[in-house]
């Protein structure tokens, strides 16, 4: 067997193996996600949400998404329909395809290799391109200005998330998603790990990620009071949840960026208690806790106050902290708390 993977043949059917079983548990996540955020907005708005549809309503995201599938495709009159169809498609192949670098532990990743964080950040700036084909094929006025808002808000956003990434690049010395990890090891458990040194920019992560994603109380490209459903308000049927699903495969792959630059990834917050792939999976879900309490909470801004925020804000504090972190990790201020190349072997 072990001859076998070493040939051609066996090499590409461990990677398809391997790729089937991220896509597996990313859509599988995704039926619990849809039903998670709707029982978190239920709960705080004192509702029962989902709960005919199977037990406790865990089969009511199932439903929805049959409810979808076998729904007639409505194309709009003058739609380029290549460029209509290719849009969704678009949105939920390159959100699933950043998936091929996340490791769940120092071993379980597709490809491990040394720019992955680079990978991502790439992937993540092309979704933007499914919103604006989206917005442009569907040939209609409303659309089209979604998608522009859209375009603006993610490209705003995205300035924000790469220059807090390049801190986290700055401290560990490497691109690479197990160096992260393994830079944040230590005795002291949760508080070796970067959420402690770079703790202004978990929050501005956390803020740029729910804008970068199209999240509330950032939604304005859907916002219904403005837009009807922005981008996608002449889509239908299986078009249409692809780009939900591509939504929500994004903010998860944003809780698993959360999970291994701030919070140790893999690794146990607890000295002594084994590290694994279950702690990756339980940030994530905490994460994503976090991202549905804001849906829950948060009113939705203004669009004036969405970009002020992005530009006037979040790139000056994040721009200083890069500055400041390069002069912190170059003297090795407090014994090298922002330094941590050291540490990798």
């Amino acid at each position: 067997m072990a001859d076998f993977l070493q040939t051609p043949l066996g090499t590409f059917l461990l990677i398809a193996v391997q790729g089937l079983g991220i896509i597996a548990f990313v859509m599988l996540s995704l039926l619990f996600l849809v039903y998670g955020d709707r029982k978190i907005w239920a709960a705080v708005q004192l509702r029962r949400g989902p709960n005919v549809v199977g037990a406790f309503g865990l089969l009511q995201t199932v439903a929805d998404a049959l409810k979808y599938v076998v729904k007639e495709i409505v194309v709009p009159a003058g739609s380029d329909r290549f460029v209509f169809f290719l849009a969704p498609t678009i949105s939920m192949v390159l959100a699933m395809l950043a998936w091929a670098v996340i490791p769940f532990n120092p071993t379980w990743v597709l490809a491990d290799i040394n720019v992955a964080l680079l990978f991502v950040f790439a992937i993540s700036s092309l979704e933007v391109y499914g919103v604006i084909m989206g917005g442009w094929a569907s040939n209609s006025k409303y659309p089209f200005l979604g998608g522009l808002r859209s375009a603006a808000q993610m490209v705003s956003y995205e300035v924000s998330l790469g220059l807090i990434i390049i801190g986290i690049i700055i401290s560990t010395g490497s691109m690479n998603f197990g160096d992260i990890v393994a830079a944040q090891d230590g005795n002291l458990g949760l508080f070796n790990w970067y959420w402690l040194p770079h703790l202004p920019m978990v929050i501005l992560f956390f803020i740029s990620a729910l804008a970068e994603t199209n999240r509330p109380p950032f939604d304005l490209p859907e916002a219904e009071s403005e837009l009807v459903a922005g981008f996608m308000v002449e889509y239908s049927s299986t078009p249409y949840l692809l780009f939900m699903a591509g939504e929500y495969i994004a903010m998860f792959l944003m809780c698993a960026l959360m999970s291994l630059l701030f919070f140790g990834g893999w690794l146990s917050p607890i000295p002594g208690l084994p590290d694994g792939a279950l702690w990756m999976v339980a940030k994530m879900w905490v994460m994503f806790f976090m991202f549905a309490m804001v849906k829950a909470l948060v009113p939705r801004y203004r669009y004036d106050q969405l970009m002020r925020i992005g530009w006037k804000v979040f790139l000056p504090l994040s721009l200083t902290w890069v500055v400041l972190v390069a002069f912190l990790a170059k003297f090795e201020v407090l014994g090298g708390l922002w330094a941590r190349w050291g540490l990798l072997g």
